[in-house]
């Protein structure tokens, strides 16, 4: 693609855009743009994380488990085809290696996925405590406040 094709694709993209930034209203019809019924929250369920975590779990375990299996298989053929004296052996021997990082780097990518979503538990339950605590402190102060007018 040439510049000055990728120039006028970027030109076209900016004088069809239809949308624009509109803070502090909503739309008239009281929708936030997220379709019919949506009340434009973002909105998570423990189940659906666990869900999430689970299978990054299950995909980290699993892949760690076949992801070495190819690895051996494949080096192994990789030295049998380099015995014989076939070139395409130290290939394959290469390829092998780089599926070495490539399994590392997805395996490294669940764990992060998994770690992360337990923080996010870890967060979610630490702000509904201070959540709790500040709504109850208010509570207590009207209290005190319903007090000094009844005398």
């Amino acid at each position: 693609m040439a510049w000055d094709e990728w120039e006028q694709l970027k030109a076209d993209a900016a004088k069809n855009r239809s949308t624009h930034m509109q803070l502090n209203h909503v739309v008239p019809d009281g929708g936030g743009g997220g379709g019919e019924g949506s009340r434009g929250d973002l909105t998570v369920h423990q189940k659906d994380l666990a869900a999430i975590g689970s299978a990054a779990h299950e995909l980290f375990v699993d892949f760690g488990h076949y992801g070495d299996h190819a690895r051996i298989s494949s080096m192994k053929a990789a030295g049998g085809l380099s015995s014989e004296g076939f070139a395409l052996g130290a290939a394959l021997d290469h390829v092998a290696e780089h599926w070495v990082d490539q399994v590392q780097t997805l395996l490294d990518a669940c764990a992060h996925i998994s770690n992360h979503l337990r923080y996010t538990k870890n967060q979610h339950a630490a702000d509904e405590s201070y959540i709790a605590g500040t709504l109850s402190s208010i509570s207590q102060l009207d209290k005190g406040f319903d007090e000094r007018t009844d005398s």
